[in-house]
C-alpha cells in the first residue's frame, strides 16, 4: 500500500467512476483498476460493490476514506513542513576562539538580518573541538583559524588574520617598538591550551625559525591571557583583532616581530559528505562572498 493507492482510491470515491479518477489524475483507467484491485487485496475487503456499471462505497471502503484522506493530508503537511525546514532550518555553527571572540557574534547578525527565518546555534571552543564536533555531525558548519587535520573536512578561506606579540607598554621589546625573531629566543609565553588554532601557528613559526621557548602559563581564554600579559606574568602571540582596544588605550603594546610569519587564514569547514540545507548554502555563499565581514574594517 502506498500514498499512490490511497490518492487513486480517494479520486474514485470522489468522482464516482474509476474512468473519471482516471480522467482526473491523468493515468490510464486499467492503472485505477489494478490500484484498487491492490488495495482490496492488501486489507482482505471489498471497498466497492460493483453493479453493472456503478460503484457503490462499502462499510470498509467508507473507513478506509477516512483514514485516506487523513493521511494523505498528514504527508501534504509532512512535505510543506520539511520543504520549509530546508529553505529556514537551523545551522549548528561552531567557531574556534578567536573567531567567537572577536566576529562570530557580528557575522551571525549580519545574516539574520538578510535571512530573519533561519535559527543559528553557536558553539565556541578550540579549532581541535571544532574540528572533532565537526565530524560526528553535532554541528553543521565551522569557523576556525586553526590548521585542520581530517582528510574528510573541506576548508574554504573567508578572510586573513596576523598574530602579533603582545607584552606590558614598559617591557623592553615594547620601549624598542620592533622585534626580530631572535629577540624571542628562550622568552617565557602565556600559551594557548593544546588544540589551539593560535598555538599550532605559534609553535610550527617559532620551531621554523629554530627558536625555543618557555611556557609562563596555559590559558583557553583569551582575555586571561591578555590580563596575564598586562601583568607582566610573560609575553604572548595572539591574533590582532583581539587586541585591539588595549593596544588603543596603551594597556598592551603590539609589536612587530621581522623574520617571523605570523599570518593565517579563517577558514569556513564542512564534512565532506555533508548534506547542505538551503540556509546553510546561503550562510556559506555569504560567508565566502566577505558580505558577513564588510563591516569589520580590522581585517588584514
Amino acid at each position: 500500500m502506498t500514498f499512490r493507492h490511497l490518492s487513486i482510491f480517494v479520486a474514485v470515491c470522489d468522482e464516482g467512476t474509476m474512468t473519471a479518477a482516471a480522467e482526473k489524475l491523468f493515468i490510464a483507467q486499467p492503472s485505477v483498476s489494478q490500484a484498487i484491485s491492490e488495495l482490496e487485496s492488501h486489507y482482505g475487503v471489498r471497498l466497492f460493490e460493483r453493479l453493472g456499471r456503478r460503484l457503490y462505497i462499502t462499510t470498509a471502503g467508507e473507513k478506509l476514506l477516512s483514514y485516506a484522506r487523513h493521511i494523505l493530508n498528514l504527508a501534504e503537511q509532512a512535505q510543506q513542513e520539511l520543504r520549509s525546514l530546508v529553505k529556514s532550518g537551523v545551522i549548528r555553527l561552531g567557531a574556534s576562539i578567536t573567531i567567537g571572540t572577536c566576529l562570530l557574534g557580528s557575522m551571525v547578525q549580519s545574516f539574520l538580518c538578510q535571512y530573519p527565518d533561519v535559527e543559528i546555534m553557536t558553539t565556541v571552543d578550540n579549532t581541535k573541538i571544532i574540528e572533532e564536533l565537526l565530524l560526528t555531525d553535532r554541528i553543521d558548519l565551522g569557523l576556525v583559524e586553526g590548521p585542520i587535520h581530517s582528510g574528510d573536512i573541506v576548508e574554504a578561506p573567508f578572510s586573513s588574520d596576523k598574530l602579533v606579540l603582545i607584552c606590558p607598554p614598559e617591557h623592553p621589546l615594547a620601549v624598542k617598538g620592533k622585534a626580530v625573531a631572535a629577540d624571542l629566543n628562550n622568552a617565557a609565553f602565556i600559551m594557548r591550551e593544546r588544540g589551539s588554532g593560535t598555538r599550532e601557528v605559534f609553535e610550527a613559526a617559532l620551531a621554523g625559525a629554530g627558536l625555543k621557548w618557555r611556557t609562563a602559563g596555559t590559558y583557553n581564554n583569551t582575555e586571561a591571557i591578555k590580563n596575564a600579559v598586562a601583568k607582566s606574568l610573560g609575553i604572548a602571540v595572539i591574533s590582532c583583532l583581539a587586541v585591539e582596544k588595549e593596544v588603543q588605550s596603551s594597556e598592551l603594546k603590539a609589536v612587530e616581530i621581522d623574520g617571523l610569519s605570523l599570518s593565517r587564514k579563517f577558514n569556513l569547514i564542512s564534512h565532506k559528505n555533508k548534506f547542505f540545507t538551503q540556509a546553510m548554502l546561503d550562510f556559506k555563499k555569504a560567508c565566502l562572498s566577505d558580505k558577513l565581514l564588510k563591516k569589520q574594517g580590522n581585517l588584514s
